[in-house]
């Protein structure tokens, strides 16, 4: 998975990451937006689009969010 979306976009969801994503691997997931891992192309267009800066690539993901990563698979059943 490229990139993971963590806490601060719960309850944001500002849409700037939708926006820029060249794939459209950005998704509702309810609370806040999720990437679909098998999608992204890695470009990493959404990392500064988002305003929250809740965007990391899955091995930069900060301490304390790694429960996102397992959220953001659980959401496309993987």
């Amino acid at each position: 998975m490229p990139h993971v979306i963590v806490s601060p976009c719960i309850g944001v969801k500002d849409q700037a990451c939708t926006e820029v994503c060249p794939v459209e691997c950005i998704y509702d997931g309810g609370d806040q937006f999720v990437i679909h891992p098998d999608e992204c192309i890695d470009c990493g267009a959404c990392v500064p689009a988002c305003p929250v800066s809740a965007i990391f690539p899955e091995e930069d993901v900060p301490g304390g969010e790694e429960e996102f990563i397992v959220k953001n698979r659980a959401h496309f059943g993987l």
